[in-house]
């Protein structure tokens, strides 16, 4: 990831995907604030970005745009209530990023069948690249 502003509009995006279920539950917060300070987001920027969202910016690579599935995906699962609004949109998403349907089902699919909820980076970009040939 680039810059800043790249990183403000991952958690913006992130944020309102923990919203659309109409609340963000306490296990989603805990998850979004340590995201935030993996990116180095102070603590009061990213209390802001709940009122004061960034604007959207189109991230470069496929790389990128895979992570950012995968943070959503793990968002998604954060709470432990899958809600249909979550599964609508995150496909949505994925899809607005030109991701693989196909691909985006599989990640999700494993996520359901590892009992940590997460996966090995590896195992991630392979369920990609699978698709890709």
């Amino acid at each position: 990831m680039n810059t800043y502003e790249e990183k403000l509009s991952l958690l913006s995006e992130m944020i309102a995907f923990a919203q659309i279920d109409g609340q963000v539950h306490e296990r989603e917060y805990r998850f979004l604030s340590i995201v935030a300070a993996q990116l180095r987001v102070e603590r009061t920027t990213f209390e802001s970005l709940f009122a004061y969202p960034e604007k959207k910016k189109i991230l470069k690579t496929e790389h990128e745009r895979i992570l950012q599935f995968y943070r959503l995906a793990l968002l998604m699962y954060a709470d432990g209530v899958l809600h249909d609004s979550e599964q609508v949109a995150i496909r949505e998403i994925g899809i607005n990023m030109g991701l693989s349907p196909f691909a985006m089902k599989s990640v999700l699919d494993e996520i359901k069948r590892s009992p940590t909820g997460l996966i090995d980076p590896e195992i991630l970009l392979a369920l990609f690249r699978a698709q890709q040939n």
